[in-house]
C-alpha cells in the first residue's frame, strides 16, 4: 500500500532553518559565551537618600534627593545622565507626540512633569551648583570635572516638585475613594540612567515603555498627615514613631502565621484610636537595599493585613495588602494576601529565593503595575482576576527586579519571562483553582495556546519578538511580549528539552544575572550552553522572525509492499518553523508506536522514518497536540 498526500504549501529550505544565528552582542571579557557574566564585567552603582513631602491637597510631591554615584566602569565620564520619566505628562513630550502607553493627552491630562529647582555636586565639603540640561525625560548634568572609573564616587543632590497625576497618570495617580484619597507614587524621582559595557549611556526616552534602572540602596522619608497609611518598598525603620502599638503587635503576629493577621480592620480605618493622636504631619522613613527602584503608596482610607511568608533555607519574609473598605472580604482582597503569600513562595521555590523582607500588593487607582517587591492593582479586582494580577505584578520581582534587563528595549525579557513563570502558579495554587492560565488575548486562561497563537504567526504585519517596545505598538504589545514569550518558553521546556535540562539553566541563568543587566544574546547563549542544545533554529524562527510552523505526512510504503516487512512513513515541513515532534503509529491489530522525531529530521527536506512491520490503521504527527501547526489536516493519514 502507497499513500501520498498532497503537493507541498510552501517551499522549505533547511540551510537556512539550521544555518547559525548571529546573536547582537558579542562575546568578551564582559559577557561570556556560556551567556554568565564574564570575568571583566562591570556594573555602575547608586544610592540614594529621598525626603518628601506629599501635599495632599494641592496633590504635589516635593522631594530633594541626594545621590551617591559610583562609576564602576573603565572610562571617565565628563558628565552624567538621568532619567525623568514624570516628563512623560508634559504636553510637548515625544510620548504625547506618538501616542505612548498611558501618557494622558486628554483634556487636563497633562503636567508640567519635573520642576528642577537645583542641582548640587558636593566639593569637598561645599555644594556647588552645576548646569543641567533636560531633553524631554532625561536631563544631562554637565560635571565641572570628569568622574574617574574604577570605583570612583560622586555626590551630588536634586530638589525638585511635581504634580501628581490623576487616574490617567497610569504608574502615578491619586484616586479619591470613601475614605479618603489613595496616592499610588512611583518614578517619583530622578534615577540614574544605565552606563553600561553594551552602549555607554542608555538613553532611550520614556514613551510609555518600562524602566532601565541601576542597583543600589534607597533610604528615604515620605512626610504626610499622620492619619495616612505608608505603604512602601523595603523595611520600616521607625515604626514607633507611625504606628500604634496594636499595630505593631498585630505585624509581628503576621511575622509568624501562615494565615492572614489585621492589622487594620474595615471597621478601625474610620477611628482616630487606629493612628497616632496628632494634628501633626508623620515622617515615615523606609531602606531598601540592593533594589534598582522603589514606590509607595498612602492613604487615610488603607484597611491592612499580612503574614509570613516561608522562604528556602528557613527564611522569613512578610505578605502585606493595603486596600480601601469597599474592596474588603474573602470575595475579594480579602484573599489577597493569601495570593501574595503563595505566588512569592512558589516563584521562591521554583526559580531563586525572594529577596526582600516584604511583599505589598496595593489597591488604589495605578493597575496592572510592579516595582520591587510591590505590585500595584485595581480595587475592583476580586476572584480569579485578582489571583492572576497578583501573581503576575510581583513575579515582576524577579523578571526585571530582580534580574535587571532593560524593559524599555526587550519587554520580552520580562513581561514574556513573568507570564512563562506565572502558567505554573496558576497551575498548581489549589490544585488549579484558578487555571491554566496562558495569558493569550485569543482565549485568556481557555483553549489551547498552540492554537491560540496561529493567528499572530499568520499575520504578515506582526513583529517579531525581538523588536523594540515602542515600534512594535499597542496593537501587538501583549500578544508578543507577553503571550508569543511565554509560549515559546513553555515549548522549550515541554518539547524541546524537556524540564531536566530547561529548568536548571533557566534557574542558573536567573542567578547568574541576579541584581545585574543581562541582554538578549545572554539569554540565548546561557540557555543553549546549559541546556547542552544548539538551539539557533528555535531562535531564529521564534524570536528573530515569526515564522509559521506546518509539518506534514505525505507518503506511507511498505517494505516490498509488506506489512509484515515494516514501513516508511515521508513527511515534510512546509513553512519555515521547525520543531521535534512525535509521530505515532496505529495498527490494525490494536497496539500503538510512538516514535520521537528530533529537529534535525527536519534537515532533509522530504525525510523518511522507518517504522515497525504490521499493518497500519493511522499515522498522526502531533498527536498530543503540543505544537503550533498551522494546518493539522495534514498531520494525520488513515489508509
Amino acid at each position: 500500500m502507497i499513500w501520498t498526500g498532497p503537493a507541498r504549501a510552501a517551499d522549505f529550505d533547511p540551510k537556512m532553518a539550521f544555518a547559525a544565528q548571529p546573536l547582537p552582542d558579542g562575546v568578551n571579557v564582559y559577557r561570556s559565551s556560556n551567556g554568565a557574566p564574564g570575568p571583566g564585567y562591570w556594573q555602575n552603582r547608586v544610592d540614594y537618600a529621598i525626603a518628601a513631602r506629599i501635599d495632599t491637597s494641592a496633590k504635589t510631591l516635593t522631594a530633594t534627593e541626594t545621590i551617591e554615584y559610583t562609576n564602576n566602569s573603565p572610562d571617565a565620564l565628563p558628565s552624567l545622565w538621568m532619567q525623568l520619566d514624570q516628563n512623560i505628562y508634559r504636553q510637548d513630550s515625544r510620548a504625547a507626540v506618538l501616542g505612548g502607553r498611558r501618557k494622558g493627552g486628554g483634556a487636563g491630562e497633562h503636567s508640567d512633569g519635573y520642576v528642577i529647582a537645583s542641582v548640587e555636586v558636593l566639593r569637598g565639603k561645599t555644594w556647588v551648583a552645576i548646569p543641567f540640561v533636560v531633553s524631554d525625560t532625561r536631563m544631562n548634568l554637565r560635571l565641572d570635572q570628569p568622574l574617574k572609573g574604577g570605583g570612583t564616587k560622586l555626590k551630588f543632590r536634586i530638589a525638585y516638585h511635581y504634580a501628581i497625576p490623576g487616574v490617567w497618570g497610569g504608574r502615578n495617580s491619586w484616586l479619591d475613594t470613601p475614605n479618603g484619597t489613595i496616592f499610588d507614587i512611583a518614578q517619583w524621582f530622578p534615577r540614574m540612567a544605565v552606563y553600561d559595557d553594551l552602549r555607554g549611556w542608555d538613553t532611550l526616552p520614556y514613551l510609555g515603555s518600562e524602566f532601565y534602572c541601576e542597583y543600589g540602596d534607597v533610604d528615604y522619608a515620605v512626610t504626610v498627615p499622620a492619619d495616612m497609611i505608608v505603604a512602601g518598598g523595603g523595611v520600616l525603620t521607625n515604626a514607633e514613631e507611625v504606628l500604634t502599638s496594636l499595630q505593631r503587635t498585630r505585624l509581628a503576629k503576621a511575622a509568624g502565621s501562615d494565615a492572614t493577621v489585621m492589622i487594620r480592620t474595615p471597621e478601625e480605618v474610620a477611628h482616630e484610636r487606629t493612628r497616632p493622636v496628632t494634628n501633626a504631619d508623620k515622617t515615615w522613613r523606609y531602606h531598601f537595599a540592593n533594589t534598582r527602584d522603589v514606590a509607595f503608596s498612602a492613604s487615610r482610607a488603607f484597611v491592612w493585613d499580612a503574614a509570613r511568608i516561608n522562604l528556602p533555607g528557613g527564611k522569613t519574609a512578610l505578605a502585606e495588602s493595603v486596600y480601601p473598605v469597599e474592596s474588603a472580604g474573602d470575595a475579594a482582597w480579602g484573599r489577597s494576601t493569601e495570593y501574595l503569600k503563595d505566588s512569592v513562595e512558589h516563584f521562591s521555590r521554583r526559580w531563586f529565593a525572594y529577596p526582600y523582607p516584604s511583599a505589598w500588593s496595593i489597591a488604589g487607582g495605578s493597575t496592572g503595575m510592579e516595582y520591587p517587591g510591590m505590585a500595584f492593582d485595581g480595587i475592583p479586582d476580586k476572584g480569579k482576576e485578582l489571583f492572576w494580577i497578583t501573581a503576575h505584578e510581583i513575579g515582576h520581582t524577579w523578571y526585571p527586579m530582580i534580574v535587571g534587563s532593560n524593559e524599555r528595549r526587550d519587554a520580552w525579557m520580562d513581561e514574556g519571562f513573568n507570564t512563562f513563570i506565572d502558567t505554573f502558579e496558576s497551575d498548581e495554587f489549589k490544585n488549579g483553582v484558578f487555571g491554566p492560565k496562558r495569558d493569550s488575548e485569543y482565549a485568556p486562561g481557555g483553549g489551547n495556546p498552540v492554537d491560540e497563537i496561529l493567528p499572530l504567526l499568520a499575520d504578515k504585519d506582526a513583529p517579531p519578538i525581538m523588536s523594540y517596545p515602542d515600534v512594535m505598538g499597542e496593537k501587538y504589545r501583549h500578544s508578543v511580549s507577553y503571550f508569543k514569550t511565554a509560549l515559546g518558553l513553555r515549548l522549550l521546556r515541554d518539547v524541546i528539552l524537556g524540564p531536566d535540562r530547561f529548568d536548571p539553566a533557566f534557574r542558573k541563568y536567573t542567578a547568574d544575572w541576579a541584581f545585574k543587566h543581562p541582554s538578549p544574546s545572554d539569554f540565548f547563549r546561557a540557555m543553549s550552553s546549559e541546556a547542552g542544545e544548539d538551539l539557533s533554529w528555535f531562535w531564529r524562527g521564534w524570536f528573530f522572525n515569526n515564522w509559521q510552523l506546518d509539518l506534514a505526512v505525505t507518503n506511507i510504503a511498505y517494505t516490498a509492499g509488506d506489512p509484515d516487512k515494516g514501513a516508511n512513513i515521508t513527511l515534510e515541513s512546509r513553512d519555515k518553523l521547525v520543531m521535534p515532534a512525535v509521530l505515532e503509529v496505529k495498527y490494525a491489530d490494536g497496539h500503538t508506536t510512538r516514535i520521537k522525531l528530533p529537529v534535525e529530521t527536519w534537515m532533509r527536506v522530504k525525510p523518511v522514518v522507518a517504522v515497525p512491520a504490521g499493518r497500519i490503521s493511522s499515522v498522526m504527527l502531533d498527536p498530543d497536540h503540543l505544537l503550533p501547526d498551522r494546518d493539522r489536516s495534514n498531520n494525520g493519514v488513515t489508509p
